[in-house]
């Protein structure tokens, strides 16, 4: 009989131990159990980083993380774009900022321009091409800080034209082009430096900020070939 009643205690013991709680109001709702944390625990969609959330080389898509000056890429730093009809991969990157209120004879007609460089790269077996400025649906514009935004070659800008700098045309795969794009800005403009935008056939924005003066590897010779 002994031996029953401790067989007895024996297993209520156990299945006592397989509850998280055996007191008055049991039950594990009481109390948080001391292992598991008592917020919500994050999703897997949550904990994992986007592309858009981290650093690379913003080959996740073109253009990417490029939506406002604060995310603005430098001069000399690419940026992977679609070509025109949606044919090709242009890598696209801005090179050097020269300003002049004249170039090669021209006369700014709002005062100063800004004749940027750049050198496109076409990236897969197709041959690809810039899209052509439209305002602010596609191509080259300048964004001013006042929040302006001027198509490339508008005022005068359309007649400066940088030999050495002046690619047209579709890109054969795995060549590369120079190119320039120039601006006609007033003082306000102009003074303060501004970002760069290019809009891509998909309607992505490729951005680069521009500083207020001179900057880049080519000012030298860009200024000896917009010279008179």
């Amino acid at each position: 009989m002994r031996k029953i009643l401790l067989t007895a205690a024996a297993t209520a013991a156990t299945a006592c131990l397989a509850l998280t709680a055996c007191g008055p109001g049991g039950g594990s709702g009481d109390k948080p159990s001391a292992t598991r944390p008592t917020g919500a625990l994050p999703s897997a969609a949550s904990a994992t980083p986007t592309p858009a959330d981290t650093a690379g080389d913003g080959s996740a898509a073109p253009g990417a993380g490029a939506g406002d000056d604060h995310s603005a890429l430098a001069l000399g730093v690419p940026s992977r774009t679609v070509g025109t009809k949606l044919v090709g991969i242009l890598e696209i990157t801005p090179t050097t900022v020269v300003y002049a209120e004249r170039a090669g004879g021209i006369a700014a007609r709002f005062g100063t321009f800004a004749v940027i460089t750049t050198k496109d790269a076409s990236l897969t077996a197709n041959a690809a091409d810039e899209e052509p400025a439209n305002g602010t649906k596609g191509g080259w514009r300048w964004a001013a800080p006042d929040g302006q935004s001027l198509a490339a070659g508008n005022g005068a800008a359309s007649k400066v034209s940088v030999r050495g700098y002046d690619g047209a045309g579709a890109i054969g795969p795995g060549t590369s082009q120079l190119r320039s794009e120039t601006f006609d800005l007033t003082p306000a403009q102009a003074g303060a430096g501004g970002t760069l935008v290019y809009t891509d056939a998909t309607g992505t924005e490729s951005r680069w900020k521009v500083p207020a003066v001179d900057s880049g590897p080519q000012v030298a010779d860009v200024r000896k070939r917009l010279a008179p």
